[in-house]
């Protein structure tokens, strides 16, 4: 299973505040041809952040193809407990939060607790994307919510620190929790010129060892936006073959531990 990739086109309504828009488009058809392609049975679709809390063209998706697809849907905190009903029979499993370049939000805060008693009461996921060195401020609140949390892209470490950024060592601390699942997927986006790559191949064991690889899973992060031109789908998929060249332990990544928590069991 590919949990981490991402469809649009041009002419969608973009969300007002963005880091940037995309200039190609990413249809649903090449997604999952792209699947086929790569012997991938199921994927799952994040909300982009470009297109902010207007989730329609994923939902479309998944209503497409339910038998193959959950969705990740990005919300606002004022949302409606009939809402996130309504998202949940769509097939959505999960909220992101991506707080890259955006303020921490205020979890103590009433709309934010009430909206994530709502999240824990559907069994949904957060998915969190933002740098590790704010991961110790980010995920107590949560985790005290009582949702599960998924973390993107290794945790982002620091470039220039790697495996050595603090917030990255306090990630592998929360794997006793047992409530916290990482992502491994876009190494490039921790680093330049390979730098995300040795990065992740020093992070893998030491994920492994504090997590397991039942709180593991891997993503494509297709199209692999704002870096289109330096990467593809084989050479990541390729990635993981070599970050955990045992075939069972790539079985409980790809397979085993996805299909429990995007519920397709």
């Amino acid at each position: 299973m590919d949990t981490h990739a991402h469809i649009f086109k041009r002419g969608l309504t973009l969300a007002n505040v963005r880091r940037y828009a995309p200039n190609h488009d990413a249809p649903l058809e090449t997604y999952l041809a792209t699947l086929d392609q790569h012997g991938i049975a199921r994927g799952i679709l994040v909300q982009p952040s470009f297109l902010g809390t207007d989730n329609s063209f994923m939902l479309a998706a998944l209503r497409q193809v339910p038998a193959r697809l959950r969705g990740i849907a990005v919300v606002d905190p004022t949302i409606s407990s009939v809402e996130l009903d309504a998202l949940n029979v769509a097939g959505v499993v999960g909220v992101r939060l991506n707080l890259v370049g955006a303020p921490l939000p205020d979890f103590s805060s009433c709309v934010w607790s009430d909206f994530l008693k709502h999240v824990a009461r559907l069994g949904w996921q957060v998915e969190l994307h933002r740098e590790a060195r704010d991961l110790p401020l980010i995920l107590p609140p949560l985790l005290r919510s009582g949702v599960n949390v998924v973390v993107d892209h290794f945790g982002r470490p620091d470039p220039t620190l790697g495996v050595n950024d603090l917030g990255f060592r306090y990630l592998l601390d929360t794997a006793a929790s047992r409530r916290v699942w990482v992502k491994l997927s876009a190494a490039y986006r921790n680093g330049a010129n390979g730098a995300g790559e040795q990065t992740a191949l020093a992070a893998i064991p030491l994920l492994r060892n504090a997590f397991g690889a039942e709180r593991l899973m891997w993503g494509s992060d297709w199209p692999h936006t704002q870096f289109e031109k330096s990467t593809n789908y084989d050479q990541v998929r390729t990635l993981l073959d070599s970050w955990l060249p045992d075939p069972e332990e790539r079985r409980v990544v790809l397979v085993d531990t996805p299909s429990d928590l995007f519920r397709f069991l």
